[in-house]
């Protein structure tokens, strides 16, 4: 029987070829889309799955009420007193930096070394990566001691085995404790070297409002960390509004309310990447692969609709088989199984096809997505295996329950093709189809348009012919080379204009601190600049004056402010210009003498913050922070003139360093980039889509126009013209496009909705798209449908009635 159910599937495979390979080229590349984002999502929670103490370790988040959001730091004290307090933690580590850079000196031999991290000496506690040479006893236990990956080792030292040796960073000795090697799995904590934040920590043991690590707690076995939480908050917290309350001045409630934290979240270290509500490592990301994992979803959707649409208006074609196979004995569950084999079959082919597919396109992928994934979990082929049997299912049952439940009878006396039955169900279908069709032309036109008003709005700023300059991180006395390379550097051909500044469109490396005003307190970014900078940069003031440096109180105590600032502080520009603000990150109190419009700082998809604009020297350890020079060039040279620059920093500034630079506005330019890269995905979407869905209309346009030829024969012969009889066979089709794109509207207004809402500078939802994807589709669909209906139309009349 089962050799039979073969021969017969395959019979009709043939016979139906065209919509055959339709089902197996939709399928297919639905499949394909599936494997690749079900790869990208697995890719992402494998994050810190090696770490065998991953399920004993929190990542620390803090919930500030005045910015109604999560930080991802902590102030020292906070961590040592939940440590004190708190049983269930039995262990802390803080990280105060990652990504370091510095020229390394071991034995006569110079290497530049990246990928430092910072951290408490628990880190390796916390990370206990394959040991090489040494030992984590004590590994960080004082300022020169420094732990290396096998990989820094080997650049320095030729070898691994080197823990005890020395070497040097900016002139202060160091002593190796550990050679380590960092995990070949998926990670966010990779640092190819590791040493211990001993001025930092010095500096903030008693400091409860300086927020400057990444911590992560580890508790006992057995902890619930949502115990933990509570505890922390009515522990941790409370003990930290009480003091800040008592030097302040005001109550508890009050100093919470206008510092926070209010709030704690731990969430688990393999969880981080993709589930954390901030972290220190980037924001998380799981809304977007969440998006494409659902659109991957509709894909495989459409193709089963194509599959169910398909099979359903064959019904004609296989009825007198059925009615034959039921007089005979054959029995519906024998039947059923049968149908549902030869679905089964299709979709067995397509899953094949799919991963021959995956692999052509995974490189390009690979490109798109920054990374190097590779088929080789096996959670992938049982997951996509299956998602296909699930659509063999769900594509199968279907037109098998259908095809099934025709009576021996009906189909043995009559012609099926004239029956009404089945036409509710292939239009229904047909109409989701198409619902969906339109959501990802819709949603494709609204991106597009986005993308297109975040690339040409105006910035506020003009970053064009600015190029920046890193200095490493352990430049001492930071202010004063400035200074000098300020002078020096002016001489060099192509250079017009030299200025700094501390908040960098682009760069998002500026820090923020409580901003206060009376009983009023808000978070302000912090603007450390040159007397220049703004005008450098292009600026515009809305009110007041510029810093001037023949004004000596224009280094002391005198400040400006972006237009953000004075809306949150809730001040008209006048009432702005009377005021002194005192800011966290000094003890006296600042005066605002200008008022300067507001510029992109961190990129379209984010609010403007306030910031505080003030010259480095204004507070003292401001001037340690000056971490780069940056200058405006010829626009007639730029290629020269940057050619230069880099042969002078690499001569006389920082030798045995690379050269770390950008040009402002092309920096801020990769902000786009996530977008460009949705715009493009939803791009291919629609045309995967689209191609789908028309190569579908297609072939059951054609089949259900084969079932309407005698009609068309006798109409033709009563006199009906060629136009009126194309009309006839495509009015039922336009207007279930009609129809599906009237309910797809509020459908794709809610979801570009939130999408959008994602932007603080937005379109307003435009109306264009709704109108185009209705129109698009109304001629696609016609366009598709037309050409088998004039096809049609050229029917030998006197042959078909013949044989009819």
């Amino acid at each position: 029987m089962f050799k039979n159910w073969l021969k017969i599937a395959f019979i009709n495979y043939k016979k139906n070829w065209l919509s055959t390979c339709i089902n197996l080229f939709g399928l297919t590349i639905g499949l394909t889309g599936f494997i690749l984002i079900l790869m990208h999502w697995n890719d992402e929670e494998s994050y810190e799955k090696w770490n065998p103490k991953k399920d004993d370790i929190y990542s620390f988040q803090a919930y500030f009420d005045a910015q109604k959001g999560y930080g991802s730091t902590i102030s020292y004290p906070m961590a040592e007193e939940a440590l004190k307090r708190i049983p269930e933690i039995s262990h802390f580590a803080l990280q105060n930096g990652a990504g370091y850079s510095t020229k390394m000196i071991a034995n006569g031999k110079s290497v530049f070394q990246d990928g430092g991290f910072q951290v408490s000496e628990e880190f390796f506690t916390f990370f206990p990566f394959k040991l090489i040479s040494g030992s984590y006893t004590n590994a960080l236990k004082n300022e020169s001691s420094i732990a290396l990956s096998d990989k820094a080792a080997k650049n320095l030292f030729g070898r691994t085995n080197v823990a005890g040796e020395s070497l040097t960073i900016n002139s202060k000795n160091y002593v190796v404790t550990a050679v380590y090697q960092l995990p070949k799995e998926n990670t966010q904590i990779n640092p190819d070297y590791v040493a211990l934040a001993y001025d930092q920590i010095k500096n903030d043991k008693d400091q409860w409002g300086n927020f400057n690590y990444g911590c992560f707690f580890m508790l006992k076995k057995g902890a619930d960390p949502r115990l933990v939480e509570e505890k922390f908050k009515n522990e941790v917290l409370k003990l930290r509004a009480q003091l800040g309350a008592k030097e302040a001045g005001i109550s508890v409630k009050e100093y919470q309310d206008k510092y926070g934290p209010n709030d704690v979240l731990l969430t688990p270290l393999d969880k981080m990447k993709l589930h954390a509500k901030a972290s220190w490592f980037g924001a998380p990301d799981f809304k977007t692969i969440l998006i494409l994992f659902i659109f991957s979803v509709l894909i495989v959707v459409l193709s089963a609709i194509n599959f169910i649409n398909l099979k359903t208006a064959q019904a004609s074609q296989r009825a007198k088989e059925v009615g034959v196979r039921k007089a005979i004995g054959s029995t519906k569950a024998s039947l059923i199984f049968q149908f549902l084999l030869e679905t089964f079959l299709i979709c067995l082919a397509a899953f094949i096809l799919a991963l021959g597919l995956t692999e052509l396109v995974l490189p390009s992928f690979n490109k798109y997505l920054g990374k190097e994934l590779k088929m080789t979990d096996p959670m992938i082929f049982i997951y996509s295996f299956g998602m296909m049997a699930l659509v063999s299912l769900i594509a199968g049952i279907i037109p098998a329950l259908y095809l099934s439940n025709f009576k021996a009878i009906e189909t043995l006396k009559g012609n099926f093709a004239r029956s009404k039955h089945g036409s509710w169900l292939r239009n229904g279908i047909l109409t989701l189809q198409l619902i969906i069709s339109s959501f990802f032309i819709i949603g494709g036109l609204i991106v597009n348009s986005q993308v297109k008003y975040m690339m040409n709005k105006d910035l506020g700023y003009n970053g064009k012919q600015i190029f920046l300059l890193f200095f490493n991180e352990n430049s001492p006395k930071p202010w004063l080379k400035y200074e000098r390379l300020k002078t020096e550097m002016k001489k060099i051909q192509g250079v017009d204009e030299i200025s700094y500044g501390e908040a960098v469109p682009g760069l998002n490396s500026s820090s923020t601190s409580n901003m206060d005003y009376m009983d009023k307190s808000i978070q302000g970014q912090h603007g450390s600049m040159d007397f220049n900078y703004l005008q450098f940069i292009g600026a515009k003031l809305k009110k007041g004056r510029w810093l001037d440096p023949n004004l000596a109180s224009d280094t002391m105590t005198n400040v400006l402010v972006n237009e953000a600032f004075v809306k949150k502080m809730g001040w008209t520009d006048d009432e702005a210009m009377k005021e002194y603000i005192k800011p966290g990150f000094d003890y006296q109190k600042y005066h605002i003498v200008g008022i300067v419009k507001d510029f992109n700082v961190r990129g379209l998809q984010e609010k403007i913050d306030p910031v505080v604009f003030f010259h480095y020297k204004e507070t003292q350890w401001k001037r340690f922070q000056v971490f780069n020079i940056q200058v405006k060039v010829d626009p007639n040279d730029i290629d020269g003139t940057v050619s230069r620059l880099k042969k002078y920093w690499e001569t006389n500034v920082e030798p045995g360093y690379p050269v770390e630079s950008f040009f402002l506005d092309k920096k801020f330019a990769e902000s786009y980039e996530k977008y460009q890269k949705q715009k493009t995905l939803f791009t291919v979407l629609n045309a995967m889509v689209l191609t789908v869905a028309l190569l579908g209309l297609f072939a059951l346009s054609s089949l259900m126009i084969e079932q309407k030829l005698k009609t068309v024969v006798i109409r033709k012969t009563l006199g009906a013209s060629d136009s009126q009889l194309i009309v006839g066979l495509t009015k039922q089709f336009l207007i279930i496009t009609l129809v599906a794109v009237l309910v797809s509207i509020p459908i794709s207004y809610y979801f570009m909705n939130e999408w959008l809402k994602d932007f603080a500078f937005r379109i307003d939802m435009p109306w264009f798209p709704y109108v185009l994807s209705l129109v698009l589709l109304l001629i696609l669909t016609f366009v598709v449908v037309s050409i088998k209906a004039y096809q049609a139309t050229k029917v030998n009349l006197v042959k078909y009635l013949k044989y009819e």
